[in-house]
C-alpha cells in the first residue's frame, strides 16, 4: 500500500495485495484518512470483479457522511454496471476531477 498526498486528496494505491486485503487495510487505518478526500487506486489488480467493487460501498457511504469524497480507480470494470453508491473512474486524473466537482457541490450546499 502506497500513500501519496496531492492537493486536497490522498491517493492510496494498492501495490501488491488482493482487493479484499487492501479494503481490510484501508478500513483498519480509516481513522488516519477520514478527514481527507480519498482516491483508492485499484489499477494494480487486473482481475478485479464487480463483487470486489461493491465491497467498498459501506466505506464509501461512511466517508460521504463525513462530507468527503471517496473515488475508486480501475479500468477493468464496466462502469455502467457499478452501483450508484460507489464512484468508479478509469484514471487518477479523473478521480481528481470528480473530487473537485464534489467539493464545489458541497460548497454550494448540495
Amino acid at each position: 500500500m502506497k500513500v501519496d498526498h496531492k492537493g486536497n486528496s490522498t491517493i492510496i494505491k494498492n501495490t501488491q495485495d488482493s482487493t479484499v486485503d487492501f479494503l481490510a487495510k484501508v478500513t483498519r487505518e480509516y481513522n488516519s484518512f477520514k478527514t481527507q478526500n480519498l482516491i483508492l487506486d485499484l489499477s494494480h489488480d487486473k482481475i478485479i470483479t464487480m463483487k470486489d467493487i461493491k465491497s467498498f460501498a459501506d466505506l464509501t457511504k461512511l466517508h460521504k457522511k463525513g462530507k468527503k469524497s471517496l473515488v475508486l480507480v480501475t479500468d477493468v470494470i464496466d462502469f455502467n454496471a457499478v452501483p450508484i453508491s460507489v464512484m468508479l473512474v478509469p484514471t487518477v486524473l479523473e478521480a481528481h476531477d470528480i473530487i473537485e466537482m464534489e467539493e464545489i457541490e458541497r460548497d454550494l450546499g448540495f
